[in-house]
């Protein structure tokens, strides 16, 4: 294909700098030689999702932790291949290509963007809105848009989803380009006085029937190209209610059940009640990169947003940076595996699972390796996440214990229990189920190791530094 021979010559650097990186996860443990050979066994049946969009928490692919803003065609595909493969017979759904597609030129750096493309000239059609960029994404050619694209995913049984930025696109407002469906102009939409402040594409939407006819004329376009997903930057700081709102309309008059998530975040828990009721999703943090000091803190931001949550609206920890990374998001550095140990990571897709959150991956999933394979494929885990009654964890704080408790209740009547270690240092925990309201000696499975374990009126373990046990209770 005459794209696949233009890519060296776009990011030539990138592409070397990629087939250099190894994962390290040689010399496993026992207990993660068990967590594999479970992995490779198999069994488990799939999660399904049903009702309204969101109703679970989603399940999915983001391209931004490893191409930033500069991810292709090709890429997307390779992704969703192995995703097809490996994940979707277990549920998972969406790929979601983020961040500005519509850049025929992406740096691959947000820092940069303020200083190299304001005033870039993006791709767009006649009333303004914004198209994949041809050079990256070759099947949307003669404004075909990324119809082509999710008609290929839908095709492979999968969703699609795209990130937009906020706002209007400075270059329609300037230019006073009509806007699809009456008699306005971007220049009537748009807030100039309203700028991201790290993104100079947009500017912000008037609440005002300009501004509302601008959303609807831009989610008609997603509609049409078979968008199942979108996720929208820049809402959140400071909390941009009206643009929140005008969007919800938008999407609910498409014609179209499409997923909203709002990003990056941090949403202010003041908000909770509001955007519970407008978005699926939300971002209770700034982004997540693959550093155990940030999963420390998303233990106590998930804890203030206990109770928030439920089925249709979910607190989102944000993406999962495992496996190879950053390959051309420069923001978290050169290409690399995930600088999370194999303990951190069970810890993250144990505390996800619990609070629940959505799980969206970041890596580039053709290069994984056993190990983080086994990490997304265990379906007794991915149940709790994804489990029905969309019951929030619990977290509690047990006298004499230094391990963390988080605990949720699930549909058939079990208790899912996480025992976390936040020290730096292995602990023992020696905790009697008759604290959780069992007054007898429950059933006990090891979700990690997809196993059962002894009956007893107390449970003991030694948990490594930043692991953790997750546990099915009954």
């Amino acid at each position: 294909m005459k794209f696949i021979r233009l890519l060296p010559l776009l990011f030539p650097a990138a592409i070397a700098a990629s087939a250099q990186i190894e994962s390290p996860n040689t010399n496993l443990t026992a207990r993660e030689e068990q967590i594999v050979a479970a992995a490779k066994a198999g069994g488990g049946n799939k999660i399904i999702q049903t009702g309204k969009p969101g109703l679970m928490p989603p399940l999915g692919w983001n391209s931004y932790d490893t191409f930033g803003d500069s991810v292709v065609e090709s890429e997307v595909l390779s992704n969703a291949a192995w995703f097809q493969e490996h994940l979707e017979p277990l549920g998972w759904q969406f790929i979601v290509v983020d961040f500005r597609w519509y850049d025929p030129l992406p740096t691959g750096d947000d820092r940069l963007l303020n200083r190299t493309r304001t005033g870039a000239a993006l791709a767009a059609d006649e009333f303004g809105r914004l198209l994949p960029a041809p050079n990256r994404f070759p099947s949307g050619i003669k404004g075909l848009g990324f119809k082509p694209l999710a008609d290929q995913l839908h095709a492979m049984g999968l969703k699609f989803g795209i990130h937009v930025m906020r706002g209007i696109p400075r270059q329609a407002v300037l230019a006073g380009t009509k806007i699809l469906g009456g008699d306005f102009t971007a220049t009537d939409a748009g807030n100039t006085n309203d700028k991201c402040p790290w993104c100079p594409d947009m500017f912000g939407v008037s609440n005002n029937a300009a501004g509302q006819a601008w959303y609807d004329s831009c989610v008609k376009l997603w509609a049409s190209w078979g968008v199942d997903y979108i996720k929208v930057d820049d809402l959140s700081q400071p909390y941009h209610t009206s643009e929140i709102e005008m969007i919800r309309r938008a999407i609910d008059k498409c014609g179209r059940a499409i997923v909203f998530s709002t990003s990056p975040g941090p949403t202010s828990t003041s908000h909770a009640g509001h955007i519970a009721t407008q978005a699926n999703l939300w971002r209770i943090s700034g982004d997540f990169w693959d550093r155990w000091q940030k999963i420390d803190a998303q233990f106590d931001l998930i804890a203030q947003w206990q109770g928030a949550g439920g089925p249709g609206h979910w607190p989102d920890a944000d993406m999962i940076p495992f496996g190879h990374i950053a390959i051309r998001s420069k923001i978290d550095g050169s290409p690399h595996w995930t600088h999370f140990t194999r303990d951190e990571q069970l810890t993250l897709m144990s505390l996800w699972s619990l609070a629940p959150s959505p799980l969206m991956l970041g890596m580039n999933l053709p290069d994984n390796d056993d190990w983080t394979t086994a990490l997304l494929t265990n379906p007794e885990v991915l149940a709790v996440d994804q489990d029905p009654l969309g019951e929030p964890a619990r977290r509690i704080f047990a006298a004499g214990q230094t391990a963390e408790i988080w605990t949720r209740k699930l549909a058939d009547g079990s208790l899912a229990v996480g025992f976390f270690n936040r020290t730096d240092d292995a602990v023992k925990v020696d905790y009697a189920w008759r604290n959780l309201g069992f007054h007898f000696a429950p059933k006990i499975r090891d979700l990690w190791l997809r196993q059962d374990l002894a009956q007893a009126k107390d449970f003991t373990a030694e948990i490594p530094a930043h692991g953790c046990v997750l546990l099915k209770v009954r």
